[in-house]
């Protein structure tokens, strides 16, 4: 393994300018308005982390815009013969309204039948073009930068269509191409790796068993031989099976791009949850780590403490 990795949740990706509206109907900033002038009713979702619905409610000569109301961190939005449009409200109370918040979002398997913009004061920007669900798609941007607007494409038949995503709330900072939560593959520095022992959804010390690349997915799965447990907040690493030396292990994930390559000896290996999988963020060489935190706090400089031995 090469120095220090970060990965992010995500391939980066491109963000398209917004394309004309297909075939008949008005565009999506007119959607956009004609809700705004209260031209649609509301719908509450029933938990208020998820909601599932039907474009079949709407009549079908008229382009309605549906808001949906949201109150959580995570949850999932389900959208059946989608007609029209939805404007998705995310209000989360998990949160302190002062702190910086990321929204990320992921496209169910077989999603279809709608694009989905980023919408801030009446301007749209595409993040998920109808059909198009490659590997590792799920952008992410501040969520000061706008909400999520949905929009239906026109369809010769709905029956077979429903859009669906994902979200996912966290306070790190997306990319600037808004399509990743940091710069991907980037080594981390001395700083940023004592910040990562800190802040971090796990950290582990241990060494990497294999490497297994999947290049219709974009990601590299490394599995991990874990001799030092120092967090987890999700049961991503458990103990071995009887026979194979005590420890744990557990797998985590990295951007294909990344090159990742089977490395000997010991690493500290820390990252985030990210739609429900372990993600690599910094990962120094275990020796690296032990000087780098010793000089901190030679000069008080450690943002927390753990045991390095």
């Amino acid at each position: 393994m090469r120095g220090a990795t970060r990965a992010a949740g995500g391939r980066a990706g491109q963000l398209w300018p917004r394309p004309p509206a297909p075939g008949p109907g008005p565009p999506p900033l007119l959607l956009l308005l004609a809700v705004l002038l209260g031209g649609a009713g509301a719908q509450y979702s029933s938990d208020l982390c998820s909601w599932k619905g039907s474009g079949l409610t709407h009549e079908a000569h008229r382009k309605e815009v549906e808001q949906v109301y949201l109150r959580c961190s995570a949850g999932t939005v389900e959208w059946m013969y989608p007609t029209g449009a939805l404007i998705v409200n995310l209000r989360p109370n998990t949160f302190s309204p002062s702190r910086h918040l990321t929204l990320c979002i992921k496209p169910l398997r077989g999603s279809s039948g709608a694009n989905i913009y980023l919408e801030k004061t009446g301007e749209l920007k595409l993040l998920v073009r109808d059909g198009d669900l490659g590997p590792g798609q799920a952008p992410c941007f501040g969520f000061e930068q706008g909400g999520l607007f949905v929009e239906a494409t026109p369809q010769q038949d709905i029956s077979r269509r429903t859009t669906g995503f994902q979200y996912e709330l966290t306070s790190r900072r997306a990319g600037p191409d808004l399509h990743a939560l940091s710069a991907p593959c980037r080594p981390c520095s001395h700083t940023e790796v004592l910040l990562a022992v800190c802040t971090s959804d796990f950290v582990v010390r241990g060494s990497i068993q294999k490497v297994i690349h999947e290049p219709e997915r974009q990601e590299s799965a490394i599995h991990l031989n874990v001799s030092r447990l120092y967090r987890q907040k999700s049961r991503v690493f458990r103990p071995a099976p009887e026979g194979e030396g005590g420890g744990w292990r557990g797998r985590v994930s990295t951007l294909l791009e990344c090159g990742v390559r089977p490395g000997h000896g010991e690493f500290l290996f820390t990252g985030h949850m990210h739609f429900g999988e372990a993600w690599l963020g910094c990962a120094p060489r275990f020796k690296d780590f032990q000087r780098m935190y010793r000089d901190a706090e030679e000069r008080g400089m450690n943002p927390c403490e753990m045991g390095t031995e």
